[in-house]
């Protein structure tokens, strides 16, 4: 455990979980996929946005799982969505017509500008791991009004450089999107063990806006692969409430 969330009653992955939940509104529409974002999103109907609508990767939409999915292909799915699409129609017509407004990202690096590499590790033609590829990623950052990028906050992961540019966050900040005749993107936020972060409004760069309780300055310094910016006024996140453990602790045994 790092900072001192090891004498705290839950875990980083719990604070990940609670931390995005936080963010989704009653009402939203939300494109999700399978782990955390599914964690987030179904404490998120529990507890303060019962009219949230979920929409899985499958084609499920506006789905109501009374537990927490173990694939995009469960049943749970499929048997409680008010409609089942094919991929082409869900990314053709959902993502692209602009009907989801929120849409979960991972990642295994990520740079200043929140542009994501989910491809390879090491040399594109001889890389030392070859990871999962885009998916439906790059539709999914682009047409969503809003991203909600989960991942641990390390090295490995915070890098200077890309290995591999599977999907553009800014681009190169600033208005750099226009050059590659990308539209202005929606909002975006990385919540990560460590805390949040969000872009400058002006130069797009991911600056640490909220640490969490326990978490210090240095360390999320020394977690970034980049000279990290931080907020004048860094915030510290609320931790987890009992009533958001105890549900999230429910979510999870019904996964066992």
């Amino acid at each position: 455990m790092r900072g001192n969330m090891a004498e705290a009653n839950y875990t980083e992955s719990d604070m990940m979980v609670v931390t995005a939940s936080r963010f989704l509104r009653d009402g939203e529409v939300v494109f999700i996929g399978i782990g955390l974002p599914s964690l987030a999103t179904n404490l998120a109907k529990r507890l303060h946005a019962p009219g949230i609508v979920m929409n899985y990767e499958s084609g499920t939409l506006d789905t109501k799982p009374a537990k927490p999915p173990l694939s995009i292909g469960d049943d749970e799915l499929s048997l409680k969505a008010l409609a089942i699409v094919s991929g082409p129609e869900m990314f053709r017509y959902g993502l692209q017509g602009g009907t989801f407004e929120t849409g979960f990202l991972a990642a295994a690096q990520i740079d200043r500008y929140a542009n994501l590499n989910t491809t390879v590790i090491g040399d594109y033609w001889n890389p030392k791991v070859r990871l999962p590829g885009a998916g439906g990623a790059p539709e999914i950052a682009r047409f969503c009004n809003r991203s909600i990028i989960m991942l641990k906050q390390t090295r490995r992961s915070f890098v200077e450089q890309l290995d591999f540019v599977t999907t553009i966050g800014y681009w190169k900040g600033g208005d750099s999107l226009s050059e590659i005749g990308y539209s202005a993107k929606g909002s975006l936020t990385v919540i990560t063990d460590l805390g949040i972060l969000e872009p400058d409004p002006v130069s797009k760069e991911l600056v640490q806006t909220h640490i969490h309780q326990g978490v210090t300055i240095e360390q999320v310094k020394e977690s970034t692969g980049w000279d990290l910016r931080i907020a004048p006024l860094l915030k510290t996140t609320t931790p987890p409430a009992e009533k958001e453990l105890t549900i999230l602790n429910e979510l999870r045994e019904m996964l066992t």
